[in-house]
């Protein structure tokens, strides 16, 4: 199996916490791209684990493909779109 195996779908992770208007924007920019190029979507509430709240704090949100840091703050759609054509 291969980056271009069809059965492998990619896997962004959203690191964020409740009443984060950054986090909300990035989910929004998420799903924006996840409808044009599939990938399965995971958000993580840093709240509900001391050891990625001790991590992440304030720097939020973080975004992650695959495990790998792409974003924090805000999401670069068309850098994302790129990424995910390559690993799909």
């Amino acid at each position: 199996m291969g980056y271009n195996d069809p059965s492998i779908m990619a896997h962004v992770t959203v690191y964020s916490k409740p009443g984060c208007h950054l986090c909300e924007e990035a989910v929004r920019s998420l799903q924006r791209v996840q409808k044009q190029h599939p990938f399965a979507l995971e958000e993580v509430n840093i709240q509900e684990d001391p050891v990625l709240l001790a991590e992440y704090g304030e720097q939020i949100p973080v975004v992650t493909l695959n495990g790998t840091f792409l974003f924090e703050y805000a999401v670069d759609e068309t850098r994302l779109r790129q990424l995910l054509k390559e690993v799909n």
